[in-house]
């Protein structure tokens, strides 16, 4: 038994098997999920989980190279952006949420939160650990 990490079986085997380069997106419970792009949904409720709570442990196991985030959550002052650079550090690229909604359409999954934020989308690219 996991005692610590990704706990959910299905979000932790997807993110064993990322390669590099490929991208997952962690979303808040209004991102438009594309037709044929798999989702885990963790939402149980409103703002549970949150999207600061699932990327923070999500980033205890992935190794990200970059990621991209709608400049429409910058822009908003929301703490959720200071956040995610502050946890992410690196290579923050700032695209509209029109081009984010693009982007999702080529991902291997969506994690789907309870985060009832305006824009709370990330899209993490997998790096390599050497």
């Amino acid at each position: 038994m996991k005692k610590q990490g990704v706990l959910n079986s299905e979000l932790s085997k997807i993110i064993a098997e990322l390669g590099h380069g490929q991208s997952l997106v962690i979303s808040d419970y209004g991102l438009p999920v594309p037709k044929g792009v798999r989702m885990v949904d963790l939402a149980i409720r409103e703002n549970v989980p949150s999207f600061i709570d699932v990327l923070t442990v999500i980033l205890s196991e992935l190794a990200v190279e970059k990621a991209v985030i709608a400049d429409e959550l910058r822009q908003s002052g929301h703490e959720i952006y200071d956040t995610i650079v502050e946890k992410v550090g690196h290579a923050i690229a700032l695209v509209s949420h029109e081009e984010l909604k693009k982007i999702t359409e080529s991902v291997s999954v969506i994690v789907r939160t309870g985060e009832w934020t305006p824009y709370a989308n990330i899209v993490l690219y997998a790096g390599v650990v050497f």
